[in-house]
């Protein structure tokens, strides 16, 4: 029995290559690099902004959830552009947040494309 899983990631990072047109794997590699720093910097924002704001992190809720939404996923979208930047992949992340504003403003006006 052979072991795939070499092939099955090389395939995966080849899959995502082709999605996001970029031109190499090791610009997938700095992309798949630009979302964990970004996933981890929210990870220790939050918390902070929280505590700031006098809201416990330990329970849920709906008034919590609304406030992440508000105030955290904009602040990931900066870091994205932020890590985008340093790790030379500013261009991706730029069209990536272009869409994202494109898709939010359908989203509030109600216009189909």
């Amino acid at each position: 029995m052979q072991d795939r899983s070499g092939e099955n990631s090389r395939n995966f990072l080849e899959r995502l290559k082709s999605k996001w047109k970029l031109k190499s794997l090791w610009q997938v590699v700095l992309v798949l690099v630009v979302f964990a720093c970004t996933g981890f910097t929210i990870l220790f924002v939050k918390k902070p902004i929280f505590d700031f704001l006098g809201i416990n992190t330990n329970e849920g809720g709906f008034f919590k959830t609304v406030l992440y939404l508000l105030l955290v996923l904009p602040l990931y979208q900066v870091f994205l552009l932020v890590y985008g930047f340093i790790f030379g992949q500013f261009s991706f992340f730029w069209e990536k947040e272009k869409q994202f504003i494109r898709r939010l403003g359908k989203f509030f006006t109600g216009k189909k494309s």
